[in-house]
């Protein structure tokens, strides 16, 4: 037995060596980012539960030697396709638990425990809330045109980078997943770190297209929506919308059931499981999976870069559209629609709304706008469910 050279191979197969290889330097940047990820998620407690998921996830497969045994990117980007047998028989984890992701299950088991957890009262009160919602997916469209017209993109790439502008995760892999499976990873990490800095990205355009005026305006408490009309909706919105969209069935279906859970009254046990355990659980595999697919070989690429560019353009632009439609109201209303609930018709609920209402609180205390802000938020989960749909129908 030689001893030296089993220290040699020992010391030549550790990750510390794999780092000085010509490629060891990407891995290094991909580390660094997931150390910036988990202090946001930690320290600055933005969306937590989900970006520390997804910066653990990337830490995990950016260690060279030890990502050859959780994540092999190599099988989920063959444009073959992906052989299902082989990743259970030879896969790591983080391969197992991917399939999640790649199949589409995880984003709609989320839209359950979502539906659970929605309350769709405050948009009902106020009709005015699905046009708030409905002006913040301005912001797909728009970048579905810049996308396209960067010439990089195929129409089915153009339209998934797209909905990364609607701020939701789960409708983000759910549609890349069946349009554009190559770029799935850029995607769903750029779609869940933006939701997560939504307290960082929306505030500055809040305050440079309202007035101090504008976001002192006090909302007054709107009509009580009666428990019939909460069993009544997700059962009509489902029929009318799945008929014209059949594509977006299965995201909408299982969003409107989640809620049909929470409001009918006879299931609260379902509607409990939906909205605690099987939320914490698919959460957590989600998270840890997405950030898998962000490794360094891969991911650090030009066209990935563009991506994450032209994502963040859409969730500014969304945020701005809502904002100028919210003033709007506020004109058209006199006085009676605050414009800063216009932001929260972004789909992340209910962060977007939590930010609305903590810049009324800024500048009055007695503005409480997150039930009013819940309106145009869950307005908006329906609105970019309805794009993605819309997007499937066209380019499927």
């Amino acid at each position: 037995m030689d001893i030296g050279e089993i220290l040699k191979n020992l010391g030549q197969s550790s990750g510390y060596y794999l780092f000085g290889e010509p490629e060891g330097w990407k891995s290094i940047i991909m580390i660094i980012v997931a150390f910036f990820f988990l202090f946001l998620g930690i320290k600055k407690k933005f969306e937590p539960l989900l970006l520390v998921g997804i910066a653990f996830g990337m830490l995990l497969t950016n260690l060279p030697g030890a990502s050859d045994q959780l994540f092999h990117s190599d099988w989920w980007t063959n444009p073959a396709g992906v052989n299902y047998g082989e990743v259970l028989q030879h896969g790591g984890l983080l391969d197992i638990l991917y399939i999640g992701v790649k199949t589409g299950v995880y984003p709609c088991l989320i839209f359950i425990g979502v539906g659970a957890m929605t309350d769709f009262g405050p948009m009902l009160s106020r009709p005015s809330s699905l046009v708030l919602g409905a002006a913040a997916q301005m912001g797909i469209y728009l970048v579905f045109i810049l996308a396209a017209c960067t010439g990089a993109f195929t129409g089915g790439e153009a339209a998934s980078i797209s909905i990364i502008a609607g701020a939701d995760g789960p409708t983000a892999i759910f549609l890349t997943k069946q349009l554009a499976p190559q770029i799935l990873a850029p995607i769903a990490v750029a779609a869940y770190s933006y939701m997560a800095l939504i307290p960082l990205l929306q505030p500055p355009f809040m305050r440079l297209l309202t007035t101090k005026k504008e976001r002192m305006a006090v909302m007054q408490t709107s009509r009580t929506v009666s428990k019939k009309e909460k069993i009544i909706f997700p059962i009509l919105v489902t029929v009318i919308v799945c008929l014209l969209l059949p594509s977006v069935a299965p995201l909408l279906g299982c969003l409107m059931f989640g809620n049909l859970l929470k409001e009918c009254g006879v299931t609260e046990r379902l509607s409990d499981t939906a909205q605690n355990a099987l939320m914490n659980i698919v959460t957590l595999f989600l998270g840890i999976s997405v950030g898998a697919t962000a490794v360094a070989a891969t991911f650090l690429t030009t066209k990935t870069l563009i991506i994450v560019v032209l994502g963040l353009a859409g969730f500014v632009l969304a945020t701005i559209s809502g904002l100028l439609i919210g003033k709007f109201l506020y004109v058209v209303s006199k006085g009676k629609i605050n414009p800063l609930i216009g932001s929260a018709g972004v789909s992340a609920v209910p962060m977007a709304a939590r930010v609305s209402n903590q810049m009324g609180l800024k500048y009055n205390q007695n503005n409480y706008l997150l039930m009013h802000a819940m309106g145009p938020n869950v307005a908006g989960v329906i609105g970019s469910a309805v794009a993605a749909g819309f997007l499937l129908a066209v380019f499927s």
